[in-house]
């Protein structure tokens, strides 16, 4: 039997649901598969094991059991020292052996506090998949496509973002001109993939009149995709639940790494950690006996079609809401949709998951990519 990623099943079923609301041929090509392994295909990723596909995230055996630490940042690694209290960690085998002398709970509850990616291999999610936080007013009608404002980066949001503009809405991604979208230079190919035919609007929003006019693009929108979290976007002086009370319709959707309330707020996630906390690896394990990741930083693209599914299906509704995401909680929900659907089939496929760890990444068709907006190239058409 052909070897099929993880969850791909629950993927595929999201996109179906993504082409049922928009009724457009733009979506007819694509797969959930193909949404799943296309960073590893356009990346030329293996199977990993207990370091993720992309390297950032790694898999390490505590007293009790494993963690999930995500080093993708510039400063991380200067954090480790105060992970473990000990000023002498430097390399990577320091770090190996400080974490096999740690429990798991104690230390990952250390890493959250320090502001790192971390996560337990059987920890449960804190928040739901999605929640609805507030609701605003009727969407008035209007004679143009959806205008979506995607405020977004990395993975999960701009790929919701790019699935509504497939679904036919207008979509213009908004970067900040001081730190723009990492993965614009950290990974071109998946970059252009995500953001084709979207505009692009660079602003600074610490500069008053940059967040007057983004806050005034804001209240021409239908649909805000935000990744940042509510609490930092307020401070800025962008308010999540007083635009949508404000404008009438307005869905805005943010995805978080575990939700936005109580600790779980204040907790980095990205897309391998949010895995491990969605019970993926522990699933793997369970399946097969085996450490391992269940995929590419699957979270993210899973989040982000039911991003974009949640979206379209609450602009369809026609009513104004705040939806919030949990990165780690779409993970649980996906594994407890497969396990309903196919128990034996979903265990079996994470058993011939883990035994072709350090093969390639199952083939998933390609597709083009259309052209790509330079930073700011349309603040002239947008911004007033």
């Amino acid at each position: 039997m052909a070897l099929a990623l993880p969850l791909a099943g629950w993927a595929e079923m999201q996109l179906e649901a993504i082409r049922a609301l928009a009724g457009t041929p733009a979506l007819d090509g694509l797969s959930g598969a193909q949404l799943l392994g296309e960073r590893a295909a356009l990346n030329g990723f293996s199977i990993p094991g207990r370091r993720s596909a992309g390297g950032g995230c790694r898999l390490y055996d505590t007293i009790d059991g494993q963690v999930a630490l995500t080093l993708a940042r510039a400063d991380d690694r200067d954090l480790m020292p105060a992970l473990f209290g000990d000023a002498s960690i430097e390399s990577d085998s320091d770090i190996v052996t400080a974490f096999a002398t740690a429990r798991m709970a104690e230390i990952v509850a250390q890493g959250r506090q320090l502001g790192l990616a971390i996560a337990a291999i059987d920890e449960v999610p804190a928040s739901p998949a999605c929640r609805l936080t507030m609701t605003g007013g009727a969407r008035p009608k209007r004679d143009r496509p959806p205008l979506v404002i995607d405020l977004s980066a990395l993975w999960a949001g701009p790929l919701a973002g790019h699935l509504l503009g497939l679904a036919g809405a207008q979509v213009v991604k908004v970067e900040s001109r001081n730190r723009p979208d990492r993965m614009r230079a950290g990974d071109p190919l998946l970059f252009a993939r995500l953001n084709q035919y979207k505009a692009n609007v660079a602003i600074d929003l610490r500069d008053a009149e940059d967040r007057a006019a983004l806050i005034a693009l804001i209240r021409r929108a239908d649909m805000v995709i935000a990744a940042a979290r509510p609490r930092a976007l307020a401070q800025l002086g962008i308010d999540a639940d007083a635009l949508v009370r404000d404008v009438p319709g307005l869905v805005w959707v943010t995805i978080t790494g575990h939700g936005a309330e109580g600790d779980a707020a204040q907790w980095i996630g990205f897309g391998d950690d949010c895995s491990v906390a969605g019970g993926l690896s522990a699933a793997l394990r369970q399946a097969s006996g085996r450490i391992g990741f269940g995929g590419d930083a699957c979270a993210d693209p899973l989040t982000g079609l039911h991003a974009a599914r949640q979206a379209l299906a609450q602009w369809h509704e026609g009513t104004g809401a705040h939806l919030l995401l949990s990165m780690s909680a779409v993970v649980a929900e996906a594994i407890g949709w497969e396990r309903a659907r196919d128990d034996a089939g979903f265990t079996a496929t994470l058993q011939r998951w883990a035994a072709a760890e350090g093969l390639a990444f199952p083939a998933v068709a390609s597709r083009t990519t259309g052209p790509v907006a330079a930073l700011g190239q349309d603040n002239e058409a947008w911004l007033c």
